[in-house]
């Protein structure tokens, strides 16, 4: 059996739950006979449903499975949660071998299922495509072992590194078929912050089940913007100034200042223990630049365009630097092609 094959299958089956687990990890499994036949597939679907493992499982009979071998990204839990423990369902159906891709690192489980699955006898596989099973749920990762929350920038840009031209026009840099996919990334996390320079600038709609706006001084009140006709909004603003009555639906949230903005690392501390676990911050050079220092991953559109104004506005624009040494450092996991445009997705090499 092609183990790999079977792993990256788990992780196309995992990907089919973005925008729906959360705080869950994402997991797919696949099921086979004791010949090898592929039997079932399942992923888990939705925070408090199945999880993949019983997924795949209860679309069979007990004898079906006899001496069969079960995939699966994540090690199978072993303690009841909103659901009972995969690894118990997996010895009832009398799964002879359970290739995982890695271990979970929720302490509840760590390490428990796989024990209680040998301690049945079943043949364990460990460590199959684990970097990809890793990054698929480096989300969870960083939730589980720092208890903090997961950090992601979205920009898009020109050859020069603009975002819009001196005046603000920024519609489009990018394809629509770029555009498409930052409509898939989006969905992948739990809120969408943003500034209100871009709210004012580009009046977005952003269509998530949850936006935040960093507004230190409420501008965003004063017109009839479009962000604020989602589900959930939340407001963060100076904790020095007086809040008046608004007919705007949303949860404001007072906020200390650090130089003269709103404290950034009060406000992921504050979203996270609201229950958020990712955010995606969608803004201006000014917020993408301040929160690089929190920022756990970007996502960089390029489109093959040179715009070569002095004064255009910059995807990373937050100081002044006298020393090319100055430069934060990252290093490039994923080239894209979106045509025209490419998609860069990096990481903060002092993050790994």
């Amino acid at each position: 059996m092609d183990y790999e094959k079977s792993m990256k299958r788990c992780i196309e089956l995992a990907k089919m739950g973005y925008g729906n687990v959360s705080p869950n990890p994402l997991v797919g499994c696949v099921v086979y006979d004791s010949f090898g036949n592929l039997l079932s597939e399942g992923y888990h679907k939705k925070y408090g449903q199945n999880h993949a493992e019983r997924d795949a499982l209860l679309k069979l009979e007990p004898y079906q499975t006899i001496g069969g071998t079960l995939v699966v990204n994540l090690e199978p839990c072993s303690h009841y949660g909103k659901t009972p423990p995969c690894a118990d369902l997996i010895i009832q159906y009398g799964i002879k071998r359970v290739v995982i891709g890695m271990r979970d690192v929720n302490p509840i489980v760590a390490g428990n299922g796989i024990k209680k699955l040998k301690d049945a006898g079943i043949e364990i596989i460990e460590g199959v495509l684990e970097k990809e099973c890793r990054y698929l749920n480096e989300i969870f990762i960083k939730n589980m072992l720092k208890n903090q929350l997961f950090i992601a920038i979205k920009t898009a840009s020109t050859l020069d590194g603009k975002i819009a031209a001196y005046n603000g026009s920024s519609k489009w840099i990018t394809s629509e078929c770029a555009r498409s996919e930052v409509k898939v990334i989006r969905n992948m996390y739990d809120a969408i912050i943003t500034s209100s320079s871009t709210v004012i600038a580009d009046n977005p709609s952003m269509g998530h089940k949850c936006n935040i706006i960093i507004d230190r001084n409420l501008k965003t009140l004063q017109n009839d913007y479009k962000i604020y006709k989602n589900k959930r909004v939340i407001v963060f603003y100076d904790e020095q100034i007086e809040l008046s009555e608004s007919d705007i639906c949303a949860e404001f949230v007072k906020a200390p200042l650090n130089g003269g903005t709103i404290d950034l690392e009060f406000v992921f501390n504050k979203l996270y223990a609201i229950g958020l676990k990712s955010v995606l911050i969608e803004a201006g050079g000014h917020l993408n630049g301040s929160a690089l220092e929190f920022t756990d991953k970007i996502y960089h559109f390029i489109a093959p365009k040179i715009l070569g104004d002095n004064f255009g506005l910059s995807c990373f624009n937050f100081r002044r630097a006298d020393n090319i040494n100055l430069c934060n450092r990252f290093h490039i996991e994923n080239i894209k092609t979106f045509e025209p445009d490419i998609l860069l997705t990096y990481y903060p090499i002092d993050n790994d």
